[in-house]
């Protein structure tokens, strides 16, 4: 808190020393003087002193590569602000131009990217959020409907939703274990949103503001003509304004060198080797027809051993995702509301609750899997699983299960107005409560035979009814 003041008053200075040396010495502005800051600088400078203070704050409190991060951020933000200077005292530029004019925003940006390489660390969604985020900065580079850029408010909220992903892992992993962490996934988000955001919609809502009588950007550098070999082309560019190398021009690799070698014209056989008599298989000696073992055993190995990582995380703040848990029988989505979806993916042996309103819950490739929900506004889905239990404590107007072996319905009072759709599934029972409180459970057998009679013009269906004997 106090971080906060001392910075919201460093910046009330700095307004002030602008304003007096402005009014206090305006033939030495004429002259080559500092001129008065613009309302718009001003505002920018309020936004860092507001926003990015707060950032900058938990930062220190967190430290290591955090920190590093941070101040990249602080950087690319205070070369903006220096490009929002300059556009006001230099005339619009074409789109080579432009590229120069913003290429020390695009070496920050860049600069940033690279601490997300390498190693994978501890803090890489912080690393990514505050990467990703600095996109959000291009706004700078609109000029007109043609440039092939959303409007400049636009543009920061898409460049948001980009580090948002990232973000959201920060808050899930550390609600619970340290606040700082908490505070900067927070922080960082108010930059943009509202931060960014409301400055560019009351100064720029239409792009940077150039000066029509101000001086060219100046062309850069020529390259040196000496007979030194030339440096590595450097990484893609954010800003830039040539075209990348043309794909016919650069070899071709994996399945478009087969391609490309098919449609040249050349025998596809020629580099093939001839299989004689001795090579093949049935004529050695060292190759019969029992299996070992040892093979045996490899073959025995469950398909569950290639899943990738078990998640459970809220993707883009509307889409919990639950993969790849085996044998875990507390996983609890309880943060949730009506507007995120819920799918669970290649879990075996396991039990999801889901403690709130959800709009849509699939489950996917499961084995005997277990989901318990509350409320669900549009559907359950059930899809490609065997063994699996759904239990419904709440209301579900639709569910539907399809391409399923084995599944068992538990409906509450409330769903039992559900419709249940099934497609090429079989063994489906379905329970519902009994007309007592404490009465037995009423269970049902969907069927999964149906006779077909044409009649009248029309096949008619009925399900297959078995009399017991």
């Amino acid at each position: 808190m106090e971080d906060k003041l001392i910075a919201r008053l460093e910046s009330a200075v700095a307004r002030l020393e602008a304003l007096s040396t402005g009014f206090t010495s305006r033939g030495a502005t004429e002259i080559g003087g500092e001129t008065p800051l613009d309302p718009s600088i001003v505002a920018f400078d309020d936004l860092i002193g507001q926003y990015l203070g707060r950032v900058s704050s938990a930062a220190e409190k967190i430290g290591g590569q955090v920190l590093e991060v941070t101040k990249v951020l602080q950087e690319a933000f205070n070369v903006q602000r220096e490009l929002l200077i300059k556009a006001k005292q230099t005339q619009k530029p074409d789109l080579k131009g432009l590229a120069e004019f913003l290429h020390p925003l695009n070496e920050v940006i860049m600069k940033a990217n690279a601490l997300t390489e390498g190693r994978r660390s501890d803090f890489f969604n912080h690393l990514k959020s505050a990467a990703d985020s600095l996109s959000a900065l291009a706004w700078i580079a609109y000029s007109g409907k043609e440039c092939g850029m959303s409007m400049p408010i636009a543009h920061v909220e898409e460049s948001w939703q980009m580090a948002e992903f990232y973000n959201n892992k920060i808050l899930v992993e550390y609600r619970s274990k340290d606040p700082n962490h908490v505070e900067w996934a927070k922080a960082i988000k108010e930059l943009y949103l509202p931060g960014l955001r409301d400055y560019v919609k009351s100064n720029y809502p239409l792009g940077p503001v150039w000066s029509p009588t101000g001086k060219p950007v100046a062309a850069p550098p020529k390259a040196p003509t000496a007979a030194a070999p030339a440096p590595p082309p450097p990484p893609a560019s954010l800003f830039s304004s040539e075209s990348s190398q043309a794909s016919s021009s650069r070899p071709k690799e994996g399945m478009a060198a087969v391609f490309q070698e098919i449609s040249s014209g050349k025998p596809v056989t020629s580099g093939l080797r001839k299989v004689t008599n001795d090579m093949k298989t049935k004529n050695r000696s060292d190759r019969t027809g029992v299996v070992g073992a040892s093979e045996k055993g490899r073959t025995s190995s469950p398909t569950f051993s290639k899943a990738g990582p078990p998640k459970l995380e809220l993707q883009m703040g509307r889409k919990w995702v639950v993969e790849n848990q085996i044998g875990k029988k507390q996983l609890i989505i309880d943060d949730c509301d009506a507007k995120q979806s819920v799918y669970v993916y290649g879990c075996k042996d396991s039990v999801l609750q889901i403690q709130g309103k959800v709009n849509n819950i699939t489950v996917d490739k499961c084995t005997k899997m277990g989901v318990v929900f509350a409320d669900v506004v549009a559907a359950c889905e059930i899809v490609n699983c065997n063994g699996v239990e759904v239990q419904c404590q709440g209301s579900a107007p639709t569910i539907s299960v399809d391409n399923t072996a084995g599944c068992q319905l538990y409906l509450s009072k409330e769903s039992l107005g559900a419709s249940i759709t099934t497609a090429k599934s079989s063994e489906i029972n379905v329970l519902v409560p009994g007309a007592e409180p404490d009465g037995d459970w009423g269970e049902h057998a969907l069927p999964q035979q149906f006779i077909h009679v044409f009649k009248d013009g029309h096949f008619e269906t009925t399900p297959v009814s078995h009399s017991g004997g």
